[in-house]
């Protein structure tokens, strides 16, 4: 996908998008482009898809459990993880002072959404598209007339 830059008149990189090294120096290079005002970059990030499709798919069906081991071994975040320790960057400390401050950030995060209480029903049909399709449209009034509002 990377050569399809070309056709733009941009450049394009590919990527082991399983090395977060690798991914950070070729994206920090598309950004420093963009910000000099030398234009967009194309940046193919290759890696493996670990989960299935959807909560749906059985990958088992089709992957085997030799390959997925396979790629198990070039997970990104053990990869990183193991670069951090050997350069002394990492330790099980600061990961146990990390979850605990992100536990607290989270749980005040979550203390704060729960205390708005749910959003007004008729959302779900606004900020999403500029113009509700006819049938959308056709929902929308239902619903307000069903709750005794005039639609609009």
């Amino acid at each position: 996908i990377a050569i399809k830059a070309r056709a733009y008149g941009m450049p394009g990189a590919r990527v082991d998008g399983n090395d977060l090294l690798a991914v950070y120096q070729v994206v920090r290079e598309a950004v420093d482009r963009a910000r000099a005002g030398e234009g967009p970059s194309l940046v193919e990030a290759l890696t493996y898809r670990m989960g299935g499709h959807s909560s749906s798919d059985d990958p088992t069906r089709y992957r085997s459990a030799e390959e997925v081991a396979h790629w198990q071994a070039r997970d990104p975040i053990p990869r990183f993880r193991r670069w951090l320790e050997a350069n002394g960057l990492w330790d099980e400390a600061r990961e146990k002072d990390l979850e605990e401050s992100l536990k607290t950030e989270i749980n005040a995060a979550v203390k704060e959404a729960e205390s708005k209480g749910p959003p007004a029903l008729e959302t779900l049909f606004s900020d999403v598209l500029s113009v509700l399709t006819p049938e959308l449209e056709r929902q929308r009034s239902a619903l307000l007339e069903e709750r005794g509002q005039k639609p609009s």
